[in-house]
C-alpha cells in the first residue's frame, strides 16, 4: 500500500496543477477548514489572482465572519464580505429539501457577479470527496453555474485537508464543520430568525462549555435535540452541568430540552428524507 504521506502529497501536488492552471480565482470563503486550505494552496500559487469572498447573512454565526476575516489577514488575501437575504425567499423559508440548492444558486450566482466584475475567470469551493456521501443538492448548484471545487477534483478527504492544513500550520486545522444554521431545522418546518439566533447560542454555549462537535436541532414544539459526540454524552449528563444547560436552553426559548442518544452525526436531519 502506498504510504499515507506519499499519497497526501501526490494530491497537494495535483490541487497545486489545478489551481495553476486556473490564473484567477474567486474563492466562496467560509472560513472553515476546507476553504482554508484551498485559500492557502490558491495564495501560494505564483501568478495566480486570488480574491476571498465571504457571504454574511443570519445562517452563520458572527464568529464565522470573524474568522474568515482573521485568515484573511494571516494569508494576506484580499477579502471581501457579501450580504446575502436568504430569508427574504419564501421558498427557501418554507424549507424544502432543495433549500441547499436554493441557497447555493443565491451565493454562486453572487460570486459569478463579482468575478466578472474584477475580470476573474474561475469561481472555486470548497467541496471535497467526503461531501459527496451526504445528500448535498448545493452540489448540483455549483454544476450548473460551473463553479469547481479543485479539492475535490484532487481526491482529498476530510482526513487529508485537516492533516495538511496541520502540516502548513492554518489554524483552522481542527476547526469543528459548521454547516449553515438552517441545517439543524426539520424540512418543511418554516426557518425564521428567531430560531436560527436560539440555535447559535444554544451552539456558543455548548461549546464554550468544551463541547468539541455540537449541534442543537430545533424540532417540534420548540424542542432542543442536543447532539454531542458519543464519548462525551455522560460529561453532558453530569447533573450540574445539565442542569446548568437545561437553564440555558430555556432562557433562549426552548420549551423541552433532548439528548439524542446517538449522539452527533453531520446531515442528522436527511434520515427523514432517507425514510420516506
Amino acid at each position: 500500500m502506498e504510504p499515507i504521506e506519499a499519497a497526501l502529497e501526490e494530491k497537494h501536488s495535483s490541487l497545486r496543477r489545478i489551481v495553476s492552471g486556473m490564473k484567477s480565482v474567486v474563492v466562496a470563503f467560509s472560513g472553515g477548514v476546507d476553504s482554508a486550505l484551498l485559500l492557502a494552496v490558491c495564495r501560494e500559487e505564483p501568478g495566480v489572482t486570488v480574491l476571498a469572498v465571504t457571504a454574511s447573512s443570519s445562517l452563520y454565526p458572527d464568529s464565522f465572519i470573524e474568522r474568515a476575516a482573521r485568515v484573511c489577514a494571516e494569508l494576506d488575501v484580499e477579502h471581501l464580505i457579501i450580504e446575502t437575504e436568504e430569508l427574504e425567499d419564501e421558498c427557501f423559508v418554507s424549507n424544502p429539501p432543495e433549500r441547499c440548492y436554493l441557497c447555493k444558486v443565491e451565493l454562486y450566482g453572487e460570486l459569478a457577479r463579482v468575478a466578472a466584475g474584477r475580470g476573474i475567470e474561475f469561481v472555486i469551493d470548497g467541496t471535497q470527496a467526503d461531501d459527496t456521501g451526504d445528500y448535498r443538492p448545493g452540489m448540483r448548484a455549483a454544476a450548473e453555474l460551473g463553479v469547481r471545487s479543485p479539492l475535490l477534483e484532487a481526491g482529498f478527504t476530510k482526513a487529508d485537508v485537516r492533516t495538511l492544513s496541520r502540516e502548513l500550520g492554518l489554524e483552522t486545522w481542527d476547526v469543528p464543520a459548521g454547516p449553515c444554521l438552517a441545517s439543524r431545522i426539520p424540512y418543511h418546518d418554516a426557518i425564521t430568525p428567531a430560531k436560527l439566533e436560539s440555535i447559535s447560542r444554544g451552539e456558543e454555549f455548548l461549546a464554550g462549555l468544551g463541547f468539541l462537535e455540537v449541534r442543537v436541532r430545533y424540532t417540534d414544539n420548540r424542542t432542543a435535540r442536543i447532539e454531542v459526540e458519543p464519548s462525551e454524552i455522560p460529561r453532558l449528563l453530569d447533573r450540574g452541568l445539565r442542569d446548568e444547560i437545561i437553564a440555558k436552553m430555556k432562557d433562549l426559548g426552548f420549551l423541552y430540552v433532548t439528548l439524542d442518544l446517538e449522539g452527533f452525526r453531520t446531515g442528522s436531519m436527511n434520515a427523514a428524507l432517507e425514510d420516506r
